[in-house]
C-alpha cells in the first residue's frame, strides 16, 4: 500500500458539493415595504442603501 491510498478518500467529496443556480440565490433582501407608510426616515435608508449598492457594484466591476 503506497502513500497516495490513503488522501483518496478525502478528496472524493469535493465533486459531489450541491451547486446553486443563480437564478435561485437571493441578494440578501427580504424585507416587504410599503411606499405608502414611509416616513423620512425610511426614505433615507433607502437612499443610503442604494448608494452603498452602486459603489459595492463599483468595486466588483474593478
Amino acid at each position: 500500500m503506497g502513500r497516495d491510498d490513503h488522501r483518496k478518500a478525502r478528496d472524493k467529496n469535493k465533486q459531489k458539493l450541491p451547486q446553486v443556480p443563480k437564478n435561485m440565490k437571493s441578494d440578501g433582501r427580504d424585507v416587504e415595504f410599503s411606499q405608502e407608510v414611509a416616513d423620512q426616515d425610511d426614505l433615507e435608508a433607502m437612499e443610503r442603501a442604494d448608494a452603498a449598492d452602486k459603489r459595492a457594484n463599483e468595486r466588483k466591476k474593478d
